[in-house]
């Protein structure tokens, strides 16, 4: 945004009360500009979506560890384009079927975390990944020896946009069934929906699955 001067130049030196309200304009639009909301109803419980009005940037189970940590405490319940699309594609997912299309996204998160982000979103429907794969992948990426599981397991954990970024597919070493923010029970059915192989027998859940 330009500051007052150069607003001033802009509309010319003759108009600077017309140069005062464009500068105050565009100190309001910046202002106000806010994140929206939207919620789904789905088998395994309430949603919420979040956006900054043109890309997904939340999708949180509701009560879920780190709930709407990177929405704006600015934010409205609108159903916007991209809210459509997810809608879309949580239809399909939660029927059974894999989506052959992802709604845009925007990962608000450090360098770090996105790059484990990106991993996950590689990993296969109906198919895990490690932590210490990913630890491995990174520390690639990075050009070093290793990388901390326990440090991937924190950026796992802090997934802004669940199931679409699919981190319940990310498991212990052995296949065990680690945290999942949404609940070991929501990580538990997810996967066994999608027919993932590796699934302990330990962490079958008692009830059949919800599809």
């Amino acid at each position: 945004m330009k500051n007052f001067s150069g607003v001033c130049q802009a509309a010319g030196a003759d108009k600077p009360l017309r140069a005062f309200f464009i500068w105050i304009t565009n100190i309001v639009t910046v202002t106000l500009k806010m994140d929206y909301i939207w919620h789904y109803e789905s088998p395994l419980g309430g949603i919420t979506l979040g956006s900054d009005g043109t890309s997904l940037i939340g999708l949180w189970f509701d009560g879920q560890i780190h709930f709407a940590d990177v929405l704006s405490p600015e934010h409205e319940e609108k159903l916007i384009p991209v809210f459509k699309d997810t809608y879309r594609w949580l239809d399909i997912y939660f029927s059974g079927i894999e989506p052959d299309f992802t709604p845009p996204l925007v990962m608000r998160a450090s360098p770090f975390r996105k790059a484990v982000w990106e991993i996950m979103l590689t990993i296969p429907y109906g198919k895990t990944m490690t932590y210490g794969e990913i630890a491995k992948r990174i520390a690639g990426q990075k050009g070093v020896a290793r990388m901390a599981a326990q440090a991937v397991g924190g950026a796992v954990g802090h997934n802004s946009i669940s199931l679409i970024i699919p981190c319940h597919r990310v498991v212990g070493a052995d296949g065990s069934l680690t945290g999942y923010a949404g609940g070991i029970d929501k990580k538990v059915k997810l996967l066994r929906m999608e027919g993932a192989m590796t699934l302990p027998k330990s962490s079958q859940p008692p009830s059949p699955p919800f599809l």
